[in-house]
């Protein structure tokens, strides 16, 4: 046979037989919105929760010793109505017990205690726009909501109307209390012969939806 003949023969040959090739080439897509409207957050009394000096004597060596609990009130103002969750990050993280945030170490692996914070109340509820409404929260970043109102490390909480809890509410201006409740743990396991500082530190951010 012709060598031509028998090279375009084996060509045909080879590539009537070769596998199919997967694509080589995956695609990226950026994507987000820019909002004209801005929301400011404060926290009344500088965002501070003091406890001053207290003497080790005082505290329980065999239970936990409850601190004073205390109330911020915070605001959040925005340009223009616009729907916004908040999430607090606990900047002592590892250090609290559960989903509680934590009040620092002790020689940095013993964990001094634990605080909670809640927005709202009962006797107090969250006010948007002048309106009464309730807390909710999103356990999967946005997708669903659900009524639920403590604050929980890099948990998304917001507000939506008393009538439906499934979608948070579109507001210009927040007010609400953020309650504050916290302990030291038992003594027996905390080295406390020398002046320990009650270091419990979060972030509270908004976040546009």
């Amino acid at each position: 046979m012709n060598k031509h003949l028998i090279a375009v023969a084996s060509a045909l040959l080879i590539t009537g037989s070769a596998p199919a090739f997967a694509a080589s080439t995956v695609d990226l897509t950026v994507k987000g919105i820019i909002t004209p409207n801005a929301c400011t957050p404060s926290l009344s009394g500088g965002g501070v929760i003091d406890h001053g000096k207290m003497s080790a004597k005082d505290l329980n060596a065999t239970q936990i010793t409850p601190l004073p609990k205390a109330s911020l009130q915070l605001t959040v103002s925005c340009d223009a109505a616009v729907s916004f969750a908040l999430r607090a990050m606990d900047n002592r993280i590892g250090s609290g017990s559960g989903a509680g945030f934590g009040l620092g170490f002790i020689n940095s692996t013993q964990k001094l205690g634990s605080y909670t914070l809640t927005l709202g109340s009962t006797a107090n509820p969250p006010m948007a726009d002048g309106e009464v409404v309730q807390a909710i929260a999103s356990f999967d970043e946005g997708t669903t909501w659900e009524k639920y109102s403590s604050f929980e490390h890099r948990l998304m909480l917001s507000v939506a109307t008393l009538a439906d809890v499934s979608n948070p509410r579109p507001t210009q201006e927040l007010v609400t209390e953020v309650n504050y409740s916290g302990y030291i743990n038992r003594t027996d396991g905390l080295d406390l012969s020398n002046e320990v500082n009650i270091d419990g530190s979060a972030t509270i951010e908004v976040l546009y939806l």
